[in-house]
């Protein structure tokens, strides 16, 4: 098992989103890893819990990572952050992400929540499997 690849990969996952055309025309640069002090826009991304599981085997090192893409929205109704969601889902699957330690083996979407937050606003949680090898 390694955990070795996880910064890579998450440094690849954040470079696809940023530089893609669809994501950027749906949030910005409104992409983080950790939220910046001050006022956020009003729609934004998030990169958030990640979990690995060991896949290594006889060929070599392995992992499954479990990962979410969060987007929340201060405005009302769900349509401009399902927009988002979708980009970032198509630009995901579509990426051939390339690590600068390990490869991407396989990425699959694997579950979408869509919530209205007690405060009033929206909450899509993106959660998306990697299988990374060494």
């Amino acid at each position: 098992m390694t955990y070795a690849l996880a910064s890579s990969f998450q440094t690849a996952v954040y470079q696809c989103l940023l530089g893609d055309a669809e994501v950027q025309a749906a949030v910005g640069t409104a992409i983080y890893d950790a939220l910046p002090t001050g006022t956020l826009p009003d729609l934004y991304v998030t990169l958030g819990a990640e979990e690995a599981l060991d896949r290594s085997d006889s060929s070599g090192a392995g992992a499954l990572h479990m990962f979410t893409v969060t987007l929340r929205a201060e405005s009302a109704g769900f349509a401009r952050a399902k927009t988002a969601a979708a980009a970032i889902c198509d630009a995901l699957l579509a990426a051939d992400l390339t690590l600068e330690r390990g490869r991407v083996v396989g990425l699959w979407f694997d579950r979408a929540r869509a919530e209205r937050m007690s405060d009033g606003t929206r909450r899509i949680a993106l959660r998306f499997t990697a299988r990374l090898e060494a």
